[in-house]
């Protein structure tokens, strides 16, 4: 029968279905596709973009020309800017403050034509690369609470251009999703002196039925509390807080694992729409009224990725009473990616 699961991390109960045997083709959905006559992320475009603000290319090529490698500039239409101060309005029960922050497009390759998956293992660090030079840069701006890196693969996923490229937001406050994260990891080391998320790793490859892919740099496991179906998470193994302090050896080890994962979805499921999030530790500040209250975050905190198909529509039940329905167990769901040649298709 159905079983409810606790996800010690988001601290939350996920519903597991195992009424049925499902298999891999069940999940494969009919993607959408988007005509482009002129895409603004191709090389030679580069004047349809904001002006760039990082770029892996030659030392000896013009800044906002072509012959880049990865290009990140500002979303020409973002949600929030960077340009404002922080000032908050009260009405009544209500509050706001002006939409300050940054908006960043991080476009992966120079090729229309291949998703992250297809990139070779040193392109995929150099997109890693983008993400940790973008999140030194940003961190220095004392208004923002928290960068958010996000991938949208697909227009089911929220992508409508079909270039590959990822996002980054910078934004004044620090979302509830890490909220409730840095919370959690912070009272587990407060009352064992442990981190939480290196006790997860520690448990799942003593499991081992959830492991996807580990190489004793890296950890992909199918969560235990999987809300999706082929949801997984990418780990880590030697605990480490913030990606952005990350050397090139890790970003480059970071990569295989990365790919790894995304080549077994891609080969699996027909190229499946997907969002993957980067859950990092936020800039370090000093808050007031709260003395220490970073103080443990090197040692409790874990960074990670977070990588959900976009499989299966959530609908009244789950935004009703905040429960999602998975209905394929995450033993099954890691049992048919560790059986895929992650390089059979590529």
């Amino acid at each position: 029968m159905s079983e409810f699961r606790w996800d010690p991390l988001k601290g939350a109960w996920v519903i597991t279905e195992n009424q049925r045997a499902r298999q891999p083709r069940e999940f494969i959905i009919e993607r959408q596709q988007t005509p482009v006559t002129v895409c603004p992320f191709c090389p030679g475009q580069e004047s349809k973009t904001p002006p760039e603000v990082f770029a892996l290319r030659p030392d000896s090529m013009p800044i906002n020309g072509p012959d880049w490698q990865v290009r990140v500039v500002p979303n020409k239409f973002p949600v929030l800017r960077i340009e404002g101060e922080l000032q908050q309005h009260e009405f009544g029960l209500y509050r706001n403050i002006p939409g300050v922050g940054a908006h960043e497009v991080i476009i992966e390759t120079p090729d229309h034509h291949r998703s992250l998956a297809h990139l070779d293992i040193p392109e995929t660090a150099g997109v890693l690369q983008a993400y940790r030079a973008r999140l030194l840069d940003l961190r220095k701006d004392l208004r923002f609470r928290y960068l958010q890196i996000y991938k949208n693969h697909g227009i089911e996923a929220g992508a409508p251009l079909p270039h590959a490229h990822s996002q980054l937001m910078a934004v004044p406050i620090t979302p509830p999703v890490m909220r409730r994260e840095l919370n959690t990891c912070r009272g587990h080391f407060l009352a064992t002196n442990r981190c939480l998320i290196c006790d997860l790793l520690a448990q799942e490859i003593e499991d081992g039925r959830r492991v996807v892919y580990n190489d004793g740099q890296f950890l992909v496991v199918a969560p235990y509390a999987s809300c999706f179906p082929f949801e997984l998470s990418l780990y880590p193994i030697q605990h480490n807080h913030d990606f952005a302090l990350q050397s090139d050896a890790e970003l480059l080890a970071c990569a295989k694992a990365l790919r790894n994962m995304l080549r077994r979805l891609y080969s699996l499921l027909e190229d499946p729409p997907f969002n993957f999030i980067l859950h990092t530790a936020p800039p370090i500040k000093a808050q007031s009224g709260k003395p220490g209250y970073w103080e443990t975050l090197p040692r409790d905190y874990h960074w990670h990725i977070e990588l959900v198909p976009r499989l299966n529509q959530i609908a009244g039940f789950e935004w009703g009473s905040g429960f999602f329905i998975n209905p394929l167990p995450p033993e099954e769901a890691a049992a048919f990616l560790r059986a895929i040649d992650p390089d059979l298709r590529f």
